[in-house]
């Protein structure tokens, strides 16, 4: 558990209290809809030097029309991943906690940047208050003009202020995409559809030594992440637990209830970079297939158990997105 976890866990307890009377629906009918968020404080930090962990880390906070903070959003990667995962092909996506500092229209909200083109991308999940019963999902991107500085204690980075040094007035817009696919659309159009999933329920169990504490963990034991997914693209719920570790990354199956479902998953969580990456299959009835993936830098609380050694780590659900639109 790294400290971002613990920095964070007190807005996330916040979002868990507060999110289920918290948020309103959007229009989900418009397909050209446009929504807006302003960008409030933005910064990047270059590996501490003092901490010899290669990590960059990415930090951003959304306002509402009225400026009020709504969601905090942070990421983390090695640097030389410049928000790509290892790989190079998968975009990093982070998660965007709520403040409850407002009234909010929006379930789930993610970002990820793809620091060698300093772009910023944002997609954000809601309530269609034109269709009961469903969710809509819109996507935006902002390039970001940044000063950048170097100092011994390492390096950071800034939006360009005005020449007025004014804080520079930064807004995303998002579209609303495409409305999910129906069971009558043959798997392999399904293929073109944006995929993405929310990912739900997520528990970690953590049992450390006499004494320890999130910021000096002595770990006995670690369940490692059970978790549900579900595709905003093609629907269904797939359950997903840990099987074993490999080289100390957690590794596990998704499955849907009815076995005889033409889709599987796979995943695997690094818990030292918090890093959760995962894999949907689908067979399709013409001897066709497709997969697809995703990769979030995963944040969650955790609390100890009353009298034990025991912590048990949650989250909110999150958006985990795949590329870029």
């Amino acid at each position: 558990m790294r400290e971002n976890v613990v920095s964070f866990a007190l807005s996330t307890v916040v979002a868990h209290l507060l999110l289920s009377k918290a948020y309103a629906a959007r229009p989900c009918g418009n397909s050209s809809a446009g929504f807006q968020y302003r960008l409030g404080d933005m910064r990047y930090d270059g590996p501490d030097p003092s901490k010899n962990n290669g990590l960059a880390t990415i930090a951003a906070s959304l306002q509402g029309s009225t400026g009020t903070p709504l969601f905090e959003c942070i990421g983390q990667w090695p640097k030389a991943w410049e928000g790509w995962y290892e790989d190079g092909n998968k975009l990093i996506w982070g998660d965007c906690i709520y403040t409850g500092a407002g009234l909010a229209q929006d379930r789930t909200v993610s970002f990820a940047v793809d620091w060698k083109k300093r772009a910023m991308y944002l997609a954000h999940t809601f309530a269609c208050s034109d269709k009961e019963g469903s969710d809509g999902l819109a996507i935006g991107s902002i390039s970001l003009d940044l000063n950048c500085t170097t100092a011994d204690d390492g390096s950071f980075c800034v939006p360009k202020s005005p020449s007025t040094g004014t804080r520079p007035t930064l807004t995303i817009s998002t579209t609303l995409l495409p409305a999910p696919l129906d069971g009558t659309v043959a798997c392999i159009d399904a293929s073109t559809q944006y995929q993405s999933w929310r990912l739900e329920n997520w528990q970690r169990r953590i049992e450390m030594e006499p004494g320890s504490s999130p910021t000096n963990p002595k770990i006995v034991s670690d369940s490692g992440p059970s978790f549900t997914l579900r595709s905003l693209a093609l629907g269904g719920e797939l359950s997903c637990a840990t099987s074993g570790q490999q080289n100390g990354t957690f590794v596990g199956a998704c499955r849907f209830a009815d076995a005889a479902a033409r889709t599987t998953g796979e995943f695997s969580f690094d818990p030292k970079l918090n890093m959760l990456v995962i894999s949907q299959q689908w067979r399709c009835d013409d001897s066709t297939s497709f997969e697809t993936d995703g990769v979030i830098f995963m944040q969650a609380s955790c609390g100890r158990v009353f009298n034990s050694n025991m912590f048990i780590c949650t989250s909110n659900p999150v958006w985990i997105g795949t590329g870029v639109v």
